[in-house]
């Protein structure tokens, strides 16, 4: 039926040098399993979709002439695959030597792991947080705020961000990033692809949540190795982004955390969080601004 045992399915908005790199580190490793790569290009206007034309024949293209964000493009693609199983990559990612067979052989030896993230290391070399609890509001408060700064050691995003492990050895975790995901045939079958309303954002938190609640795990592998540069499309649009993100959070609190309490104050509940939300959009939002304004402030002083 399948004519690969794995489709790598790459979505790209204007990250054309990020995305050559990404394509390479694959290149590299073709013959390590059987494996295809999809990349999806969000209408970018940085001849992303030439390059991968010129430069890796041997990629399957598709331009889409909208945006359709994260979740849409992945989607699009993992409809498409030729491939049993699928592995999500970020364009501004690029996998390790051994990493995709380490993949498909602990997923074979684990028929239960629905979806596996494998470690993820910054460009510099150090370790990347990616596989994390589920959040819940007393992480939010302390997750990048004025109160992770007074309180960088509180229990709360301790425990939500598990820096409280050496993430050195395989392990069951809430989610891990769809920055690198892998998931099972079997996972897609039963609960479907990512959730189209998050177009980007808290769909792998979804999805991962989706797997655990129809009887799936979720593992962490650290002997699997890929490595990401944070932000490269998102940075493009920051302020536009925030918004996107806690949207996002606000739409999975919805989903999968309000059902969770009784009937009677869900709507409260849902009126604090939405509040709560917004705010905190907000001020990282006015902060982007207000730097902004110093650094053209600065400029024009510096001027002659």
């Amino acid at each position: 039926m399948w004519d690969f045992d794995l489709s790598v399915t790459i979505c790209s908005w204007n990250t054309r040098d990020d995305l050559a790199a990404c394509l390479s580190s694959l290149e590299a490793v073709r013959d390590e399993a059987s494996f295809e790569v999809l990349v999806i290009d969000n209408n970018s206007q940085d001849d992303s979709a030439q390059m991968v034309r010129e430069r890796f024949p041997w990629v399957t293209l598709y331009e889409s002439p909208v945006n359709l964000g994260f979740t849409g493009g992945h989607n699009e693609l993992l409809g498409r695959r030729r491939g049993r199983h699928a592995f999500l990559l970020n364009s501004d990612a690029a996998v390790f030597p051994g990493c995709i067979r380490t993949m498909l052989e602990f997923a074979a030896n684990n028929p239960q792991v629905g979806i596996i993230g494998p470690k993820i290391l910054n460009p510099d070399g150090s370790l990347q947080l990616s596989c994390r609890r589920f959040p819940n509001p007393r992480a939010a408060m302390f997750r990048n705020t004025f109160l992770g700064r007074l309180f960088p050691k509180n229990k709360y995003l301790r425990e939500y961000l598990m820096t409280d492990w050496a993430h050195d050895e395989p392990r069951l975790v809430d989610w891990v990033s769809g920055a690198a995901m892998f998931v099972r045939e079997e996972v897609m079958n039963k609960i479907g692809l990512m959730d189209p309303k998050f177009f980007m954002f808290c769909e792998d938190v979804d999805w991962c949540f989706r797997a655990w609640k129809a009887g799936f795990e979720v593992a962490y592998l650290p002997t699997a190795v890929v490595s990401h540069a944070i932000g490269r499309s998102t940075d493009k649009a920051p302020n536009n982004m925030i918004w996107r993100f806690h949207r996002s959070m606000l739409y999975f609190y919805k989903k999968n955390m309000l059902p969770q309490s009784m009937p009677l104050i869900r709507p409260l509940k849902y009126a604090t969080a939405a509040a709560g939300l917004t705010m905190r959009a907000s001020l990282f939002i006015l902060k982007n601004r207000y730097e902004r304004w110093k650094r053209r402030r600065s400029i024009k002083q510096k001027k002659p």
